[in-house]
């Protein structure tokens, strides 16, 4: 059987269909006619991901139309694993299992019910479904197991997640916590205070909520941030919440914005207060804040935290000019300017110094714990920072066209591209891993191989 599938541009491709195919044959048939890696079937007006039905049963003739749509990738990361997903689809998983690499357990309730968004901890990752339940899977420890909350996990419409615990917004403004006990996943401390919520912030060990009156409520571990108590009279009208590894930030309607939790995680912002007065957005590294400020007619970068991670911008001030977009690495900033250019600042080591290489042209920035990526116009790619871990990508340059998503683990990058092919590159072995050299080759095969993942090509 000959059937035409037709992408809503006009460009289509004819493929041959032999008597038993099935929709996912026909699915991966044209993704490589079309060169275009994660398509969804339009057949007789309704989408189909029943991929093991037989095309005898769809109701298809010879020389018919099939019109697909194309879909976005997406990305998530714990520290040793990645998951990747389209809104409504399934999920594929692979990295390190004991840190979320095998969902297998759960993969038909994600493959049935349709994947909306995914979070993740250090070692979980829990998915917010179309129907509005979670599934989680990982090491229960880190809030890979939400079996006791499932109940109460109904009608959500946001996930957090801290580095060992995820906490979930519902449409009544409720919240469910599960994880680790004080590292947020136990609310019971402000139970009484966490209703009509908006959304939810967190941090490595923290999380903060805010309220649809402007409050905001914080629980899980203090050094992570979770003791708002010396800036809660003052916050009042906030607008927005964004966290670093262990402090957070609000921004009030007024455009003034506050900090609070350990200063070394940029949780002091006094020395710069003066200028947080007409705040647009704050962007965060590990340990330090980076706000875009409009002063004096022009827009501004203000920062502050600890110097190393990107706290002290001084050097570069007279660089940061018509920014676009900030982002954040684990100790170090990028901005990316109007042209195309773009200033980093922070750890020299870890991705605050790009001398080495040419930034020109690029749309798009991400980071990880110790590297940058950046997707260029053309759809390349350019990295920089740790070598080791991710900031050297030589070794996959020729893979890495027409990129349409990158996310940064713990040492190591993803980047998803047009045609379907995932690539990664960076460190793969854990530190302080005392297993075998045998044992961590068998363990990371997944990672060094994912053209193999099961599902990639069915996503």
């Amino acid at each position: 059987m000959d059937l035409h599938v037709a992408l809503p541009s006009g460009r289509s491709c004819l493929v041959s269909m032999g008597p038993d195919a099935t929709l996912g044959d026909l699915k991966v048939a044209a993704q490589k006619a079309l060169q275009k890696g994660f398509l969804r079937l339009v057949i007789h007006g309704r989408v189909r991901e029943d991929f093991e039905c037989h095309l005898s049963k769809v109701g298809l003739e010879h020389g018919q139309v099939v019109y697909a749509i194309v879909q976005t990738p997406q990305l998530a990361a714990s520290f040793q694993a990645f998951a990747l997903w389209c809104c409504g689809g399934g999920c594929v998983t692979w990295g390190h299992p004991g840190y979320g690499g095998d969902s297998s357990a759960v993969q038909e309730e994600l493959r049935m019910k349709g994947v909306q968004h995914i979070e993740a901890s250090k070692h979980a990752f829990a998915a917010l479904l179309s129907d509005g339940s979670v599934v989680a899977w990982g090491d229960p420890g880190y809030g890979g197991d939400c079996s006791q909350v499932k109940e109460q996990l109904k009608n959500v419409c946001q996930v957090k997640g801290t580095g060992c615990a995820f906490a979930a917004v519902r449409q009544d403004g409720g919240v469910v916590t599960w994880g680790h006990p004080m590292l947020g996943g136990d609310m019971s401390a402000v139970q009484d205070q966490l209703n009509d919520i908006k959304e939810i912030e967190a941090s490595d060990g923290a999380f903060a909520a805010l309220r649809c009156d402007g409050g905001v409520v914080t629980w899980g571990e203090a050094w992570f941030g979770s003791d708002s108590s010396a800036v809660q009279d003052r916050l009042q009208n906030v607008q927005q919440l964004q966290s670093s590894h262990g402090a957070f930030t609000a921004i009030l309607a007024d455009g003034a914005a506050i900090s609070w939790g350990p200063a070394k995680h940029g949780g002091d912002s006094r020395a710069v207060q003066a200028r947080l007065r007409r705040v647009r957005s704050v962007r965060s590294s590990g340990s330090a804040f980076a706000a875009l400020v409009e002063e004096g007619g022009r827009v501004s970068v203000v920062t502050w935290g600890h110097p190393t991670c990107g706290g002290d911008s001084g050097h570069v001030q007279d660089r940061l000019q018509n920014v676009q977009q900030i982002v954040g690495a684990g100790s170090a900033f990028a901005a990316l300017l109007a042209d195309g250019k773009v200033v980093t600042w922070g750890h020299p080591m870890l991705g605050g110094d790009s001398s080495s290489v040419a930034l020109c042209d690029v749309q798009n920035i991400f980071g990880s714990c110790h590297a940058f990526s950046a997707i260029r116009a053309d759809g390349t790619v350019v990295t920089w920072g740790h070598e080791d871990r991710g900031g050297d990508c030589s070794q996959v340059s020729e893979r890495l066209h027409e990129v349409l998503q990158i996310c940064g683990s713990y040492n190591r990058f993803a980047a998803v591209t047009a045609a379907g092919d995932v690539v990664t590159w960076g460190l793969e072995e854990l530190e302080n891993d005392n297993s075998s050299a045998q044992e961590r080759r068998k363990r990371f095969q997944q990672v060094r191989s994912v053209d193999d993942v099961p599902g990639l090509e069915l996503l």
